[in-house]
């Protein structure tokens, strides 16, 4: 069985100093791949030694809309540049809208509307952050298409009810859920995950962020991504290598991700 954590942050401090017990243990989890987001592009190097050490990592380049203030003129041009010469780069973001924490919304749609162009020039899937900004993204994404053309993406770490899962669905983005979806009161999580097509669904750590049920309130790691699958494979009603080979096909696809036969060991 092999797994993809599709959202990482493993460069925060939390983790320093433990990194090789970390993939030892994302290991045996049968994660073969992780896609590790940015929020700016102060961690870009960082980043890229993390890729450098650890073969089985991917990552995206760009700006979280809580930093949506950092951006400046050569901001386009550093994540451009960037996602233009390390093949490793396979989506741009994060990027999105979070209206739950900061009120600068007119900064945040520009900084998305700008990352989307990046996007769409390099034919490069966007990783999408949305907090109580639902509506405003489903409005930006299709004001996009009709003005520059399809582009495509992932709302990470999805937390929208049934109606908001079926707006990114019908723009046709991938919806990825979390360790959220397995907390005892996220039904709405829960019921918008039970309705994603099998060729849409990705599943996710955000570590160290929002660890799973039964490591709720513990740093998250990636090998946890194994319960957010388990989780969402009985939810879903099929079994854990179905919901597996599922999700790992969708984000191969969607990043254009090739695995590698010796990459980790195939756990059972």
């Amino acid at each position: 069985m092999q797994l993809i954590d599709t959202h990482v942050h493993i460069n925060f401090d939390v983790f320093q100093g433990e990194l090789s017990l970390l993939r030892q243990r994302w290991q045996e989890a049968g994660v073969v791949h992780l896609v590790h987001s940015c929020v700016e592009p102060a961690e870009f190097q960082g980043i890229q030694s993390l890729a450098d050490r650890f073969p089985e990592l991917s990552f995206a380049v760009g700006l979280h809309p809580l930093d949506a203030h950092k951006w400046t003129d050569s901001t386009a041009d550093q994540i451009l540049a960037l996602a233009s010469s390390d093949k490793r780069v396979v989506a741009i973001g994060e990027t999105g809208l979070d209206f739950y924490k900061a009120n600068n919304y007119k900064e945040q749609k520009l900084v998305l509307q700008k990352q989307l162009q990046i996007a769409k020039h390099l034919d490069k899937p966007v990783i999408i952050h949305c907090r109580e900004a639902a509506a405003s993204i489903k409005e930006i994404i299709e004001d996009f298409w009709r003005t520059d053309g399809e582009v495509k993406g992932v709302m990470h770490c999805w937390g929208g009810n049934v109606e908001e899962t079926q707006w990114f669905l019908d723009l046709g983005f991938y919806i990825s859920f979390s360790g959220i979806v397995t907390f005892k009161n996220a039904r709405q999580v829960q019921n918008s995950a039970k309705i994603v097509p099998s060729d849409r669904l990705l599943i996710e750590t955000d570590c160290p962020f929002l660890a799973p049920v039964p490591q709720r309130g513990k740093t998250n790691e990636p090998a946890y991504v194994r319960y957010v699958a388990e989780y969402m494979a009985s939810l879903r009603h099929i079994s854990l290598e179905d919901l597996a080979r599922q999700t790992t096909a969708n984000a191969c696809r969607l990043f254009g991700i090739q695995l590698t036969a010796n990459a980790v060991p195939h756990v059972s």
